[in-house]
């Protein structure tokens, strides 16, 4: 058993997406991912079967999907995907968010 603290991951970069990977096994994946305000994890998909979450630890923004369709996304919101089906972020504040994928690939 291990435990995680996102406290010691809050760090932003002012020209990119700052990224941890917080677990890593057969199982999962836990990746911590914080944006600026205004910055956008492109729409993307993978070719694997499997799901992912997308949560929002902090602040606000939009998930986004294909045709650029957006979900309004605040604290403690969670976006439940196939692995396959496109999805990204857009920051509206400064934003932090965890995403879990199962399996990884």
């Amino acid at each position: 058993m291990k435990t995680l603290h996102l406290s010691e991951t809050r760090e932003f970069k002012e020209n990119g997406i700052k990224r941890f990977l917080l677990h890593d096994s057969p199982y999962f994946r836990v990746l911590n991912f914080n944006l600026r305000a205004g910055q956008v994890f492109p729409v993307h998909s993978h070719p694997a079967e499997g799901q992912l979450t997308i949560q929002v630890v902090e602040g606000k923004g939009e998930f986004l999907a294909e045709n650029d369709a957006a979900i309004e996304a605040d604290t403690g919101d969670i976006l439940v995907s196939e692995i396959s089906e496109p999805h990204g972020v857009r920051a509206k504040t400064d934003m932090r968010i965890l995403v879990t994928i199962a399996p990884p690939f």
